[in-house]
């Protein structure tokens, strides 16, 4: 033994320089991040497995395409901010702003592998019934990890939700992961064919498989 006491926490918060480049380049380097919620008495987590690119105003499926409207405004903050917003009135959706300042990006995230407070979770997503149903899903991971409006135009670095990785550990390699267009963008024209949807094939807590993609990848 050398005396040295070894770092009981090996995972380093994100900074918001984590976000200042290329969306696709962030999207990808996210798989294999931790969300990590502090809630009360509890500490959630969960692995980041899929995510979904949005960018630029010519991006049809981007909150962007018509402009800066008052909804979209989150977008053109700067990168390692908080973007929070609803669908069907009633499921949350988190996404991280990327590149830089008035440009309007960010990154959908779609799904987590659950590895930490899951019977917490659960008692938020009473609906789910196994592991694998708590947080596949935008909305899912959201209700389950009890992330609302409250975190929309946070900063990364600040506050109870926070993203992290292995200090020690590479990021994910690019063997491993499905590129395929994004889910429920049919109204986006040409742009709903974009594959800036990535996920983890490994992984059972993706929301949506892309049967063709995989196919496709496994046949290279």
């Amino acid at each position: 033994m050398d005396g040295k006491s070894k770092n009981p926490n090996p995972f380093e918060r994100l900074e918001a320089t984590f976000f200042s480049r290329p969306t696709l380049e962030v999207a990808r380097a996210l798989l294999g991040v931790r969300l990590v919620r502090r809630s009360g008495r509890h500490q959630l987590a969960g692995r980041i497995v899929e995510v979904e690119a949005y960018i630029g105003e010519e991006d049809l499926a981007c909150h962007a395409s018509r402009g800066r409207t008052p909804r979209a405004q989150g977008l053109y903050r700067e990168p390692g901010v908080y973007y929070v917003y609803m669908i069907y009135g009633m499921y949350w959706c988190l996404n991280v702003v990327t590149e830089e300042s008035d440009f309007p990006a960010a990154v959908l995230i779609r799904a987590l592998e659950p590895i930490a407070g899951q019977a917490e979770m659960k008692k938020r997503r009473r609906a789910a019934r196994t592991d694998i149903d708590l947080c596949n899903g935008p909305g899912k991971l959201c209700q389950a990890m009890d992330v609302d409006s409250r975190f929309h135009g946070q900063s990364i670095e600040e506050g109870t939700l926070w993203l992290e990785q292995d200090s020690g550990a590479s990021s994910e390699s690019m063997d491993g992961v499905v590129s395929c267009p994004r889910v429920g963008v049919d109204y986006a024209g040409e742009c709903a064919r974009y594959p800036w949807r990535y996920y983890l094939a490994s992984s059972e807590c993706v929301s949506k498989r892309d049967r063709l993609a995989e196919s496709e990848r496994s046949a290279r």
